[in-house]
This record gives structure tokens, sequence and C-alpha cells, in this order.
């Protein structure tokens, strides 16, 4: 504090009596420059002299409380702040925050600074995020194409690994061997699924590029190490654990990343990356056929192996832009008991939140219940094919098929699914189901290899629709933010009717000595899941409706703006209470 301002507030000092009527914009325009009067009156001495504990109280309080100060004048970018027996300083904005620095001329009372957080924008984090709908991001959408496609390619192509692992363990006296030899393929797909949730809490933690990488070289070592087995228990480890493991943790992050990137063109951007794996799906049949499988089984798993290898290097580019969800100022502190602080680490990484959303629950459960037959033709349609029509050069061409319309349905309702707003989208997802079911019935119909084919080519535009729109409709239900482990929930409960699709088909086929039961009855589950999801939308709607009526009863609960604003007092609050 400088000498003059002790001078002037000393006991013996004169009264100047033309200060006395000095005006208020005066005084406030020579303490913001900081000039202290040269003299106070008498009379002021003596009421500070007696009043002096209980003024000392005030200025403790006014730097407690600055925002209800007495005679505080608000500014956008300064307070200026008066009491009694105090100089004014200016209040300035410090990196977003507002510092008050009070100085009083009692000893007891030091100099001071009260910080005051700005309050979160409304909508959280999201609400400045605005993905760069292109960029960067096109490169991402490459390699989540590569991701994709090397994946459920070879998924999608085991229908001929599944004829030459037969082929590998033939036994005549063994009627369970197709169904033991599903197994194989069923495990790696329904592995994808199964530790989905298990992704989502490493994608929140980890991040998707660690996710990925990792998850693509252990997929890596499960192809590479299954080619030097030959014992079929072994490869239910190798292959359907370890590369159906790797897959998952490969496989999801691309789910997620496209929504860091893109919002208005995510339904396009998830179209291509699927449409991609539809290439793959083509292409893999063939090479597998013609090229590949002349040079044995293990040769063929060590050449699958090298398209993870190149996805591990790929998977690099996943650089999250997505903002996090702040956590709460509680945890921050490190406030509570360490099982306290552990229970709410839990809770970030089991946020079984999503599953309180109501329409979220009877989607998830809806599209579980619709994939129980989902993977049978994919498995299945190839030994069907060689058994009913004899086509010993052609059995691949329906997997071609479906690769390839799969591939223009994604890229279609991808394009159809961004213009249809909300949970609307659903109704692509229960037209795709509904379809799904029927043409699966169809299949045992057929009596020429032509018609398989047509049906083929309808599975695939129901496979690429039921993909493509699945992560745009999480957004939807969750927001970006429960996309994440939504998308993996969702998956989770998917895996183990996908796992037990095509070894039940199997042990119909041993059992009636031909696949036609067997596909009458895949095509039930996806009937009865689309019926499910028919009613989201519906709910949905009614969920909105009950909100906006409990919105507008609560509105008329609270007193209106006009008649309470910020500062005023609340109900059951006295202005000695609230005025220091």
């Amino acid at each position: 504090m400088s000498t003059g301002e002790s001078d002037s507030n000393a006991p013996g000092s004169v009264a100047d009596p033309s200060n006395a009527n000095e005006s208020e914009n005066e005084k406030m325009d020579k303490s913001t420059a900081g000039e202290a009067e040269p003299h106070e009156t008498q009379n002021k001495d003596e009421k500070e002299h007696v009043d002096g504990g209980r003024q000392q109280q005030q200025h403790r309080d006014n730097v407690e409380r600055p925002e209800i100060t007495q005679g505080q004048q608000l500014d956008t970018e300064k307070y200026n702040v008066q009491g009694p027996g105090e100089n004014k300083k200016d209040v300035s904005t410090i990196g977003g925050k507002t510092a008050q620095l009070i100085e009083t001329s009692s000893p007891e009372i030091i100099s001071t600074a009260t910080l005051s957080e700005p309050e979160p924008p409304p909508g959280g984090p999201m609400a400045r995020f605005e993905p760069p709908e292109g960029g960067f991001g096109w490169l991402v959408v490459f390699a989540a194409t590569w991701c994709n496609g090397s994946i459920f390619g070879i998924q999608n192509s085991f229908g001929i690994l599944h004829v030459m692992l037969v082929e590998d363990y033939q036994n005549p006296n063994d009627k369970t061997l197709q169904f033991k030899a599903a197994w194989v393929g069923a495990l790696a797909m329904g592995m994808i699924f199964f530790c989905s949730p298990i992704v989502s809490m490493f994608t929140d933690h980890f991040g998707c590029r660690k996710t990925a990488v990792g998850g693509a070289f252990v997929a890596f070592i499960g192809l590479l190490t299954t080619s030097f087995t030959n014992s079929l228990g072994l490869r239910y480890f190798t292959y359907g654990i370890l590369f159906g493991c790797g897959s998952s943790f490969a496989f999801q992050p691309t789910l997620v990343i496209l929504g860091h990137y893109f919002r208005r063109r995510l339904g396009l951007a998830n179209g291509m990356v699927t449409a991609g794996s539809s290439v793959f799906s083509m292409t893999l049949p063939l090479l597998l056929k013609k090229v590949v499988g002349p040079l044995g089984l293990s040769c063929t798993f060590q050449i699958l192996s090298a398209f993870m290898l190149v996805q591990a290097f790929l998977a690099l580019t996943f650089q999250p832009l997505l903002p996090t969800a702040h956590s709460s100022p509680h945890a921050e502190r490190g406030g509570g008991s360490s099982w306290q602080r552990g229970l709410l680490q839990m809770r970030k990484f089991f946020n079984l939140r999503v599953f309180r959303v109501t329409t979220y629950r009877v989607w998830a459960f809806g599209v579980a219940t619709a994939v129980l037959g989902y993977f049978v033709p994919y498995i299945h349609l190839v030994n069907y094919v060689m058994e009913e029509f004899k086509e010993t050069g052609k059995e691949w061409i329906p997997l071609v098929c479906i690769g390839a319309s799969s591939g223009v349905g994604r890229l279609a309702f991808g394009k159809i699914g961004d213009l249809i707003p909300g949970v609307k989208k659903i109704y692509m997802q229960v037209a795709s189901f509904l379809l799904l079911g029927l043409m699966s019935m169809m299949i045992p119909q057929c009596r020429v290899f032509e018609g398989v084919v047509v049906v083929c080519l309808f599975l695939g535009l129901c496979d690429g629709c039921f993909i493509t729109i699945m992560a745009p409709i999480a957004f939807e239900l969750v927001g970006p933010l429960q996309a994440s482990q939504a998308i993996g929930y969702l998956l989770g409960l998917m895996a183990i009717p996908m796992i037990a699709g095509p070894p039940i088909a199997g042990i119909l086929h041993g059992y009636f000595g031909n696949y036609h039961v067997a596909f009458y009855l895949a095509g039930v589950p996806p009937i009865i899941g689309g019926t499910v999801l028919f009613f989201v939308p519906l709910i949905h709607r009614w969920n909105q409706r009950c909100q906006q009526q409990e919105d507008h009863c609560n509105d008329k609960m609270l007193p209106s703006e006009n008649n309470a604003v910020n500062g005023d007092l609340l109900p059951g609050f006295t202005d000695v209470e609230t005025h220091v």
C-alpha cells in the first residue's frame, strides 16, 4: 500500500470541506486511477474507529462473494468495487476468469484474489465441436475401409474355408463334422461381437488408434499361428479366439472414428467404408478358390494374415478429434475414499447408462434377435450349392454376388440414410431384416442355380443396409459421446446368436441330411427382430411427447424470467441473509 494512501486515513488528518460535496462519479474516477484523497473527515475517521471490526468482516465477505457486493458496477470486462474504508481496484478478465483485488487500510486484510469459473456452454463439449467433414478424414475412411474389408472379407469367405476344413478332416463315419467345422468360423464371427463391450472401454481409455493397432496385430498372430497347426481344437483357439478377438479390437474403432471427422456426411462415410469391405468380399472368394486354395490350407492362412499386418500400420491414422467429456470436479479433486474413486472410474468404463434409454434397449435387443440366422448363409451356402446343384466350379459365385450387392447397398443406403432425419432411419433396418428373413426362406425353394444367385443379390442388399445404418442410429439414440459404448454393447448382445446360428444349422443338416430346414428356420429370427424394431420410432415419439408435457408443467411451476432474473432473491431468503 502506498504512503499517500496511509496518510489519508491517519487520525490527525484535516478534513477538506470541498470534498464533502464531491460527486460519486468523481470519486470513482479518482479511485480507479489509483489516486487517494489527501484528507479525510474527522467524522468518517471516528466512524471507522467504532465500526472497524464490522467493516473488516464486511470486506472479507466482499472478497468471498464479489458478485453481490454493494455498489458493484458490472461491466463485460471490468468490475469496480468500492466499500467503506477501502480503495477501489479494477477487476479484469484473466484467461477467461475474473479476478478481484480489494485493498483496505486495515493491516489484517490482505490482498486477495477470487476466481470464478465460467459456466460451461450449453450442450457440453459437443456444443463447440464441428467435424472437418473431409480433409484428413478421407485418409481415415480409406484405412477404415481396409480394416472392414480385410476382416469381413475373410469372415464372409469362410464358406470356402469351411469346405477346405471339412475335406482336410474328412471322416465318413463322423456325421457331426459339419457341426465341428462350423464352430471355427462361428467362433471368430461371434468373438468380433462378444468382445465389443470390452473394446468400447479400451477405445474410451486408450483411444481409437492404440486399440485398432493392437487388435490388428493380435489378429495377425492368430491367422499366422493357425497356419502352423493341424488340430481342429487348436484352430478353435487360434482362428476362432485370437483372430476373432483381434478383429473386434481392430474393427470397432472404425465405427467410432468416423464420427470424429464427419457429421453431415457420416452416412456417406459409413457407406464408403462398408462398401469397400464388399470389394474384399467379392474378390477374396475368387482368390481363395482359384489362386490360394490350390496351395493348401496352411499357405492360405499365411497369405490372409498379411491383410491384418497391413491394417496394423493403417490404423495409425486413427487420430481422435472429438473432445472428451469432463469428469466431475469431485473426482478430479480426489474427493472421497479410494473405493469411491474406484467406483467412479468403474462407472466411467462400464457406462450402463445407455440402457436407461428405452429406445436403445428395444433397438439393441431387436437387432440381437434378428441376427440369429444372419450368418448361416455365409458358412453353409457353398456346401448347399455343391449338394443341391453339383456345381463344383461355381459354388463360390453366390458369395461374390452377396459381396457385390452388399457394396452397392451400402453406398446407396448410406446416402439415403443421410436424407432421413433422426430415428426414422430405423425403418430402413426394419425393411432389411424382413426381406432378409424372406430371402433365407426362399433359398430351399430355388430349383435352379440362377435362382440362388438372384436370392443372394437381395441378401447382399439387406446386408448392406443393416451394416451401414447401424452406427448412425446409435449416434441418434444416445448421442456422440456415448455412441462408442452403445455400439459396443449392441455388438456384444449380437455375439451369442451369431455364434449359435451356424452350428445349429450344421446340426440340422446332420439330422435331416439337407439344409432345407436350416434355411427355413434361419429366416424366422430376422422377421421377429424387424417387427420389434418397427416400434422404436413410435416409442421415441411417445417419449418426446411425455418430455414436452413434463417441461411444460415445470415451466408453469417456475417464476417467469421477468419476475426472477439473475441476482433476485429466492423464496425463503431475506435481504439480510443475502446482502453482505
